[in-house]
């Protein structure tokens, strides 16, 4: 299973001029239909945060509820549940912050963490803020489309 992060939706769904669309459209299309993808709450709600800016409240909310199967996400948890969102100690928090952590990278890192025996690896356009920080590869789209 491959750990998708934020900024790979993002480009998805609103930077289509972006220099690294191409490899990130490339790397979506390719593990999508596979079922490989899953990722956290804390990652589409960062991604909705995000396009709220440009979305109405009804797309805010399509996006939020569909996104799962808008990406074929494996193994996430009923989305309309808000006692379901993972909650960490702060201590694990702390411990991954100590390694020079922001809160959002921290958070995605302790979601990665907490199943981390089903994760292969994290993709992410910031493979390198991740990198050291959980005991799986970090790797950008374009690595993993090389690897592959």
């Amino acid at each position: 299973m491959i750990f998708v992060d934020s900024d790979i939706f993002v480009i998805d769904l609103r930077y289509q001029r972006d220099e690294k669309y191409e490899d990130n459209m490339q790397f979506i299309r390719k593990v999508m239909p596979e079922n490989l993808i899953t990722t956290s709450i804390f990652n589409i709600l960062e991604v909705c945060g995000i396009l709220s800016f440009n979305l109405n409240e009804q797309q805010l909310l399509d996006l939020y509820y569909h996104f799962p199967r808008r990406y074929n996400i494996q193994g996430m948890v009923h989305l309309e549940r808000t006692d379901m969102l993972p909650s960490f100690r702060i201590s694990s928090i702390m411990e991954v912050m100590r390694c020079k952590a922001s809160l959002g990278d921290t958070m995605v890192i302790c979601s990665v963490l907490d199943i981390i025996n089903q994760v292969d690896c994290l993709v992410s356009w910031n493979a390198n803020h991740f990198a050291d920080k959980i005991p799986k590869p970090t790797l950008t789209p374009a690595e993993h489309l090389k690897r592959s």
